[in-house]
């Protein structure tokens, strides 16, 4: 429903701030680190959002840019992964080491997060790369990929990380074409994220 709001920051709490546009006050939940780097009280500020509705429920979920926005929603797309437990992972990892987490089966990064036990990490692994799979599955069977650097494992890596947050592959491609492949498999996945999201 609404794509992002900007306005005036009018309060900072532990788990959300409130923005006023045109008089309206809106009341956003957004990761703690998140609310840290916003800004101060009186700045304009500018913020993704999703709208969550629920039986029990409406709510307005903020972020930095769209990266973290995609990451949320896979994560409450996930069995058992409710709006709270998706921000709480937000305020713990970035997107890019979320995304290479899960391509890479690291179960181990996620369980660091608190609130995250081995079983959800294990069902955000499996439910997402099955995403994934299916991503994959519905490209064009004569779908050709042109660049001679795709056959790279690294390569291969990084376009499925940022799969995995939502990205097309043949953007994704277009993209990887400038960066720089002797960088660690995060950083270009980092750096790939920097420039889909601009």
């Amino acid at each position: 429903m609404f794509a992002y709001i900007k306005g005036s920051l009018e309060m900072k709490f532990d788990n959300y701030i409130v923005i006023d546009v045109g008089g309206i006050g809106y009341k956003v939940f957004m990761p703690e680190k998140a609310i840290e780097e916003i800004g101060e009280i009186g700045d304009i500020v500018k913020v993704h959002t999703h709208y969550h509705v629920r039986e029990d429920d409406i709510s307005i979920y903020g972020f930095k840019n769209n990266d973290e926005l995609k990451m949320f929603e896979l994560l409450i797309g996930v069995s058992g992964i409710g709006a709270k437990s998706a921000v709480n992972m937000l305020s713990n990892i970035t997107p890019s080491s979320f995304a290479l987490a899960v391509i890479t089966n690291d179960t181990s990064k996620l369980v660091k997060i608190p609130g995250i036990g081995a079983k959800s990490a294990a069902r955000i692994v499996l439910e997402l790369k099955d995403k994934l799979k299916t991503m994959e599955a519905k490209k064009e069977e004569n779908e050709e990929i042109k660049s001679a650097i795709i056959d790279d494992d690294k390569v291969s890596e990084a376009i499925s990380a940022l799969q995995v947050l939502g990205y097309n592959r043949r953007e994704i491609e277009k993209v990887l074409k400038n960066i720089n492949m002797e960088l660690s498999l995060e950083d270009i996945i980092r750096k790939g994220l920097a420039i889909l999201g601009s």
